[in-house]
């Protein structure tokens, strides 16, 4: 299914309980907002998580919705409510949290490394508007698939696929930056045995692993994990100089392998997502 804010890729009878959702990936800049931009168009894509959908196959037999929009022109993985007054006209007085204020609100000011998108202010009305086109119908659409898949298997888990900058990455153990970063909140996203799974696929399949530091889950993760009620989120961030270049937006010549290897494991972690009172009870 194509939708103006999202594609979706689902099966009338899915096979698992989980969820993919890719809401960083969209490259399908609008002409007037590059018109409109203070940017190039390369420079705004330091803020897309370039190619990421790629990794997330269509044949998982779970449900996968990809973001058509980039997140520079909507952040999907924000609040409605997280509004710029620097840059949204009568959106309030003072930012009232640390994204906002620095300039990653649900409508953002600026791409990577503190870069301004544009100069001025857009109405309220505007930003209203790019909310109802393109950000409320993508989480009407998977709040749908969510409650669907926790209707019909018990149980839904959702991994929200991100990728993150090198220079981002702290070193850990053994002088290593991860290549992985999974997120579920500190453990109130998503149950501990189902993040130690998937720690342990990602390990098995030669990657370095972390946990929720430097990123434990945005929106996306802290919205809509729920545990209690049968609806385990995690968000999955993969270093980006693993299969490109980030400077110039481009694939490695051995993006394939790397590709090969990540969809290798997210087929896995869709198959362990089919029996949730089974793996649950291991």
């Amino acid at each position: 299914m194509l939708h103006k804010a999202y594609k979706l890729e689902s099966s009338p009878a899915p096979r698992s309980c989980a969820v993919f959702s890719s809401p960083h990936s969209g490259a399908e800049y609008p002409e007037s907002f590059l018109a409109g931009a203070c940017l190039t168009p390369l420079q705004l894509r330091s803020s897309e998580d370039a190619f990421v959908d790629r990794f997330i196959g269509d044949t998982l037999g779970a449900p996968v919705i990809k973001a058509r929009l980039p997140r520079a022109y909507v952040d999907l993985n924000r609040a409605a409510d997280e509004l710029d007054p620097a840059i949204i006209e009568n959106a309030g007085g003072q930012p009232t949290n640390p994204r906002i204020a620095a300039g990653l609100g649900v409508i953002p000011r600026v791409v990577a490394n503190g870069r301004a998108i544009q100069l001025g202010k857009m109405k309220l009305s505007e930003a209203r508007a790019r909310l109802a086109t393109y950000y409320h119908p993508y989480h009407t659409a998977l709040a749908g698939l969510v409650e669907a898949q926790r209707q019909r298997f018990g149980a839904c888990y959702l991994f929200d696929i991100h990728s993150m900058p090198r220079a981002a990455l702290p070193r850990g153990l053994l002088n290593k930056r991860p290549d992985i970063v999974l997120g579920d909140r500190y453990g109130t996203a998503c149950d501990h045995w189902l993040s130690d799974t998937v720690a342990a696929l990602f390990t098995e399949a030669g990657f370095v692993v972390a946990r929720n530091t430097p990123f434990a889950g945005g929106y996306i993760t802290r919205h809509y994990g729920a545990p209690t009620q049968g609806v385990q989120a995690m968000q999955i961030e993969i270093d980006r100089s693993l299969y490109m270049n980030e400077a110039r937006v481009e694939l490695h010549r051995d993006f394939e392998d790397i590709r090969a290897r990540i969809s290798g494991v997210l087929t896995r972690m869709a198959s362990i997502s089919a029996c949730p009172q089974k793996l649950a009870a291991e």
